[in-house]
């Protein structure tokens, strides 16, 4: 399950057909995505760090903003901020624990600290219940994505059945 186009041929300098090539490769989240992350709403975020190591986080404000982005809200990331603002490259990852399925999003980001977008997205996280959001929220991440793509336990890959791999996992998780 793929979406993204992948761009093909040489790349030419500020023509029109790298324009609609690149237009192209946006990633498109489907209706399985979006339900994923609204569900899951727990996604753990890679980004790089000044001297080029990596840097993964846990967001628990990672919600779907359209059919192309992602958006999250820094609560308390000073490290993934400052690592954004040196370089945009993200990539987000959303799995269901019980059926260990989910989904791989690549893009970059942009950090808004001010603005009427900002403000209305602060608005957003307040009417989904998140408390005192204006004075919680010190920046709202918002992800492009550029390709997505699945994430599958190689369990399946040996004939695991998802209904087996949910009982299992809640097993383990919750308990007989």
């Amino acid at each position: 399950m793929r979406a993204s186009a992948e761009t093909e041929g040489p790349e030419v300098s500020g023509s029109k057909e790298l324009v609609l090539r690149k237009k192209k490769a946006m990633g498109t989240l489907t209706e399985q995505m979006k339900q994923l992350v609204e569900r899951q709403r727990l996604g753990f975020v890679a980004t790089v760090c000044a001297d080029g190591t990596p840097n993964v986080s846990p967001k628990g404000t990672l919600r779907v903003l359209d059919d192309e982005r992602l958006v999250f809200a820094d609560l308390k990331s000073p490290g993934t901020v400052r690592n954004l603002r040196q370089n945009s490259s993200i990539e987000v990852n959303v799995v269901d624990q019980f059926i260990r399925k989910g989904f791989r999003f690549k893009g970059h980001a942009e950090v808004l600290d001010s603005g009427a977008e900002f403000e209305r997205l602060v608005g957003f996280y307040a009417t989904l219940g998140l408390s005192d959001a204006p004075k919680k929220i010190q920046t709202i991440i918002i992800i492009t994505i550029e390709h997505a793509r699945p994430l599958v336990s190689p369990a399946y890959d040996y004939g695991a059945e998802e209904d087996a791999m949910r009982a299992q996992w809640t097993s383990y998780y919750l308990g007989d």
